[in-house]
Parts: structure tokens; sequence; C-alpha cells
């Protein structure tokens, strides 16, 4: 089973530990949920280097903005690699592991440091066609986490390295091919990792009470198991899977279901600015016990820092979108069906994200450039071909 959705519990897991540190429950559950979580050394520091692809060189963000890459994966381990229980796995309906090393959700979530502008989420949808960081050349975008990590583990086995090494070096490897193949794709410098699996995500939704969505009409999926009414309502655990997961029945596949999680997202963030959720010392105590369960972070994020940059931040600044997209049944040499995306596009979009129109005074004082940016706006829009959601709102999705 695979879950795109997964990723929407890594937006929960890095703005509710930031925010852990000055919140009612104080210093000691900030300290201890830090020293309990997963983390991996996979921010790789900049090295001037040319672009094989020919690709322009990152977009280096002011340092404090802060860009993270939030990853789903359709993992039966927890934080720390062991295998869930029988039982676990039953109550997840998440059957047993094929072996696979796809990342099924990736978004990458960009916050600002001057407060009134808009953060924003960039969904990637995971069969991308792109070209893979490492030299593996042109494949789906779901495959760059497990081609380094198994070209890695052969490297590190014929080295004669024992077994915990291998796991441990080969997953830091496909964690960094990820990031730099999403870097190069989007021109964007990752700053920080956030990654979560199958368990954490239902023990996130449970812990802030469940998530409130809207359907525009009722579902009901055997390959899933959504069976949902139409109009608001509020899931978690088990339920919030089966929504986030749904595919099977929506008119445009996997790019629908992208469009599932990023208004679960928006519910999500809802929930956590609007709900009073970070000022619940129960609620913050469940989330700290689901987070060191199931998220793994970069070493060396300052959750203090990032937690004081969040302070201003409201549920109606945050928005979320896809990237432009063209053909979903793209053919492929070796990888079957894919989604056509054209690089260029998708770096014009995210330029676009990063500088947003110029105000209205300055439209007035330059009409010639406002004439330009509208029309350069309009054909970023019809790229994109859709609207973007806003957290401030419980939005209605397919």
């Amino acid at each position: 089973m695979k879950i795109l959705s997964i990723l929407t519990k890594g937006l929960v897991a890095t703005v509710s530990l930031a925010v852990l540190a000055v919140t009612a429950t104080g210093w000691w559950t900030y300290r201890t949920a830090t020293t309990n979580l997963a983390t991996d050394d996979v921010i790789v520091p900049d090295t001037p280097q040319p672009s094989t692809s020919g690709a322009p060189s990152p977009l280096r963000q002011p340092p404090q903005d802060t860009t993270i890459l939030l990853v789903g994966m359709d993992s039966r381990t927890d934080a720390q690699g062991n295998p869930l229980s029988p039982e676990l796995r039953a109550q997840l309906q998440a059957g047993n592991s094929t072996g696979e090393q796809n990342t099924d959700t990736m978004i990458v979530i960009h916050v600002p440091a001057d407060p009134t502008k808009k953060a924003w989420g960039l969904s990637l949808p995971r069969d991308s066609y792109v070209n893979i960081a490492g030299g593996f050349g042109m494949h789906k975008l779901n495959s760059a986490y497990a081609r380094a990590k198994v070209a890695k583990a052969g490297q590190l086995r014929n080295q004669g390295a024992d077994q915990a090494t291998v796991d441990r070096e080969s997953t830091t490897a496909g964690r960094r091919n990820l990031i730099a193949t999403i870097n190069n794709l989007t021109g964007l410098h990752i700053d920080h990792y956030a990654e979560i699996n199958l368990l954490g995500f239902s023990e996130i939704t449970n812990a802030v009470g469940g998530v409130p969505v809207c359907l525009n009409e009722p579902v009901r999926d055997s390959y899933s198991g959504a069976n949902f009414p139409a109009g608001q309502q509020v899931l978690q655990g088990v339920d919030a899977l089966k929504f986030v997961r749904q595919r099977h029945g929506l008119t445009n596949g996997d790019l629908d279901r992208v469009r599932r999680q990023q208004a679960f997202l928006a519910g999500l963030a809802n929930r956590m600015f609007s709900a009073g959720t970070l000022t619940d010392p129960t609620k913050i105590t469940d989330l700290v016990n689901a987070l060191t369960k199931a998220v793994v972070l970069d070493k060396g994020w300052d959750l203090v820092s990032f937690a004081q940059q969040l302070g201003d931040l409201s549920a109606g600044n945050v928005t979320f979108q896809t990237i432009p997209t063209g053909r979903i049944n793209l053919a492929t040499p070796s990888d079957g069906s894919a989604v056509e995306v054209n690089p260029n596009q998708v770096r014009d979009f995210v330029q676009d994200l990063l500088d947003p129109p110029v105000q209205q005074q300055q439209q007035q004082e330059n009409p010639d450039s406002t004439k330009i940016q509208a029309q350069k706006q309009e054909r970023v829009q019809k790229i994109a071909s859709v609207e973007p959601i806003n957290a401030g709102a419980i939005p209605c999705v397919d």
C-alpha cells in the first residue's frame, strides 16, 4: 500500500516540536522531545560545483528564511528502524512490507523570515519524471532515495562493512540524494529535513484530536477503504490514512491525491494554530510521544530559533500548491507511465513564490512592469492549473 499522505505529519512534526520550546509545557518537555528524536546528518554544506545537467545553481535564500523538505515513507518501521509488530500493521491496515524504499510523499515548506509574507508548501508528485542526482539519469522522483541507498549499500558491502554500518550509511546516502535531486529541480536550497512513516502519521493525528477536512461529494473506495460522507468532518488514525491514501476513483489519480494531502495539511495547520492545540499540555505530551516514535530530522536543527520564527505565523498565512506538470501518463523507457515535468517551468514557478507580485502602489507607479508581472503570473497560474489551498479555512476537495 502506498501512502503519499504521510508527509502531512511532517509539517506537524516540525511545527509542533519547535513550538514546544515556548509553550506552557516548558523547557523540560522540549528537552525530552529533542533528546529522544531520531536524527541523521543529511544536510550537506554548500560547495560551489558546476551543474552537469545545465541547471542553474540553487537559489540560496537568506539564512533567516527556512526551507524544509517533508518526506513521507511507506515504511513498516519506527523512526529507529525497528519493524512494526503484526498487531500494529493490522491496526494501520499497512499489510506486509514489499522491501521498496520509495518516498511516497514530498512537500517543500518555505517559511520566510518576514512574518508579513506567506509561508507556502509545494508538493512534488512522486511520479514526476526528473533527472535524479548522483548520475542516475531520468527516472521517477520517488526513486531518488532508493537508487542512492541501494548503490551505497552495494559499495559498503564490497568494502566489508558490517550490516549496521551498511543500513545507517546507505540510508543517509538515500536521503542526501533525494535532497540534491529536489534542490536541482526547484532551484531551492533545502535547509532542513523531516521524515515520517505510517505509524507517525496515525499517532500524530490522534495526538491533535483529529484533523478537520471537507469533501465535495461522498466517497467510497474499496482499495484504500475510504468511505466518507460529503461535507466537513474530523478524521484521525486509520480514517485519516484512508482519506489521504485514496487515488482510485479520482479523475487525476495521484495528482488529485496530492490535492487531498494539501487539504489535509491545511486542516492540520488550522488545528495547530487555531484550536489551542499548542497550549494544551495533554496534547503537547501526546505529540511528543508520537514524534519521538516516528520522525527523523536532520542533525543540528535549532528548533528554538525555528519556534521564534513561527511566533507570528497564522494558519491564514500558509498556502499549499503543486509544481506545474504536463501529461500525467508520460511513457518512459523503463519506468512505465510517469508525470511529465519541465524543470524550467518548475523553477519559474518557485521563483514567483519566492518573489510574489508587486503591491498595488508599486503597480501604479510603474504600469509597464505591472503588465509584465501580470502576464507572468497568468502564465504560471495556467501551468499550475489549480488555485492554492489556504490553511486559514477548511477547504473542500474531491
